[in-house]
């Protein structure tokens, strides 16, 4: 029997070849190879192979609503009005037949953190269900992947295709999967598009070759050649290495998060087998590899939790097709807890972090619903004439010039009247102002007092401006009434 002579110190060798040796002094050599990764890999095409199950029905289901709901909205009106139109040179912006306003920016600042807490809460509880079957760049890519094998066949066909060399029929099989990609990209360019200029006018300034907009020609391109480019060549990639969700999940998760797992205590070991065999020792897992064929980040879900699965479910799918046909129970690969894949009882509990993400959820939507509740439709804001301080008249009146902003946010015209509180100063303009629906405009007036009420080089004026049909309808500013101290 051989004794082990301790080590006392240990050096690190390095050799150009790429060992290293664990050098004692005194003691024994160990060598081993250093295995290096870079931290980006160049893609390697991944042929993902079609599968059908009950997560791939949802899928299905999930992206058709999706895909309609976002070339189609942009079509809709309410009112006469689009249903969804961020009209960026008008400054307003329709939505579901409300209009609003930059004014508005709270309201956009909360429906933004409403989403952020929202995904948080939703990711702690049931992991990356947003990444498999909502994210706008699965949806595209699961598009593209459908047209690819409509176009090019099987995944093992597509292989075939692929290592042969060029023909006719391969040649006409990639040309027309470009152009189906080219098309569904320049549709989603100019839907895009058609939620920032109404899209019908869109549409018929394109169909005339009159489209002058140099912005719209812009995004439109910029749209077509991401869309291609992502959901056609980089897809697992925008995944991995862009979107930034991918690497901070971790921090949403518990050991009570569902993530998509392989049961290992049931699978392994590992071994293939056929219908009719059944060897003992073995666990579960054929080893089939189909759960790595239908990846569409190309992982081994029996590897383990890693940040490249977006819970997609395809493996699952997979997997339990195979456990089907050998009369085996389905779920060796399946949505769960990370908890219940180590204990194998169900574990469903809510902890502090997604407490925490729930109540700022409830918090920030019953702000929201206040802010959006209590939303004036009627702005006012004052301004002081530039470079002008007050000017006596010809009456011998002092008169200040101000610039009153009018800010109609409903869908009809309407009359108002303007008032001057709290001081003795009468408008030397008109104090009927109309505005038209969802109209901004700019009145200029000028103010006069008689020089023996100035008190004051600076007084307080208040400006107060009601709707003529509603009495409670009105809003008020505050501004300076600058004028000679009265020395009398």
């Amino acid at each position: 029997m051989n004794k082990q002579i301790p080590l006392i110190a240990i050096d690190t060798v390095s050799d150009p070849e790429g060992t290293t040796s664990l050098a004692s002094h005194g003691g024994e050599v160990n060598t081993q190879k250093i295995v290096s990764q870079s931290l980006y890999a160049s893609r390697k095409k991944i042929y993902v192979r079609k599968i059908t199950g009950f997560f791939q029905k949802i899928r299905a289901y999930s992206l058709t609503i999706l895909l309609l709901m976002y070339f189609t909205f942009c079509w809709f009106t309410v009112g006469g009005e689009p249903l969804i139109l961020f009209d960026i040179d008008a400054r307003k912006f329709h939505l579901f037949g409300a209009i609003f306003w930059p004014q508005d920016f709270t309201l956009l600042a909360f429906a933004l953190i409403i989403s952020a807490f929202g995904l948080f809460f939703i990711t702690s509880l049931f992991g990356r269900v947003w990444c498999g079957y909502s994210c706008p760049q699965t949806v595209w890519s699961f598009m593209f992947i459908w047209l690819e094998e409509f176009f090019e066949g099987s995944r093992n066909q597509r292989i075939k295709s692929d290592k042969s060399g060029l023909n006719l029929q391969k040649l006409l099989r990639k040309t027309a999967k470009h152009l189906s990609w080219l098309l569904l990209a320049l549709a989603t360019g100019i839907t895009f598009v058609g939620y920032f200029i109404p899209v019908r006018e869109l549409i018929a300034d394109i169909g005339s070759l009159s489209l002058t907009s140099s912005w719209a020609i812009f995004w439109i391109i910029f749209f077509t050649a991401a869309t291609y480019i992502n959901a056609g060549w980089l897809r697992e990639q925008v995944c991995i290495y862009m979107c930034p969700y991918a690497r901070f999940q971790s921090v949403m998760f518990n050991e009570n998060t569902l993530i998509v797992g392989y049961d290992k205590q049931r699978g392994e070991p590992r071994g293939s087998r056929s219908r009719q065999e059944i060897k003992s020792g073995l666990g579960d897992c054929v080893d089939c590899q189909l759960c790595v064929q239908v990846c569409p980040t190309g992982i081994d879900i029996r590897d383990g939790l890693q940040y490249e699965c977006i819970g997609c479910a395809l493996c699952i799918d997979a997997c339990d097709s195979i456990m089907k046909k050998l009369n085996y129970s389905t779920g060796l690969i399946r949505y769960a807890s990370e908890k219940e894949f180590e204990t194998g009882k169900p574990q469903r509990k809510f902890d502090a972090k997604t407490i925490a993400y729930a109540a700022l959820v409830i918090l920030s939507v019953s702000i929201f619903t206040l802010l959006l509740i209590q939303r004036p439709l009627l702005e006012l804001s004052v301004m002081r004439e530039r470079g002008a301080l007050y000017q006596e008249n010809g009456m011998g009146l002092i008169e200040n010039f101000y610039l009153l902003k009018v800010i109609n946010k409903k869908e009809r015209a309407e009359k108002y009247i303007l008032y001057i509180e709290n001081i003795d100063a009468s408008l030397a303009s008109k104090n009927l102002l109309k505005v038209g629906p969802g109209e901004v405009k700019n009145f200029p007036i000028s103010v006069v007092m008689d020089p023996t009420n100035i008190s004051e080089p600076a007084m307080e004026i208040r400006f107060k401006l009601q709707e003529v049909n509603q009495e409670h309808a009105s809003v008020t500013v505050n501004s300076k009434f600058l004028g000679p101290i009265n020395d009398w």
